[in-house]
């Protein structure tokens, strides 16, 4: 089972050391692979801590998330309480 991580978590992991992004309900840890990303590091920088659904499914095909995401996974996002 993966770990539980709230929008609050994922926006403390915002720095070189760590970086997380939410994509659709799964949480990433990007501070290995800024370096490698294709678009440059720039953007995964200004998405860290954040939630970055709509920029990446703007910009990459199913076939990235296949290739990447189980690589950089930490977790899924922790539904909140809604009132």
């Amino acid at each position: 089972m993966s770990a539980q991580i709230t929008k609050a978590e994922v926006a403390q992991h915002k720095d070189d050391k760590s970086m997380y992004i939410i994509i659709d309900d799964g949480v990433y840890e990007i501070a290995n692979f800024v370096n490698e990303h294709p678009g440059g590091a720039k953007i995964l920088k200004r998405m860290a801590g954040k939630d970055a659904t709509k920029q990446f499914w703007k910009y990459h095909s199913k076939g990235v998330m296949e290739k990447w995401g189980a690589k950089l996974k930490v977790g899924t996002l922790k539904e909140e309480a809604k009132l």
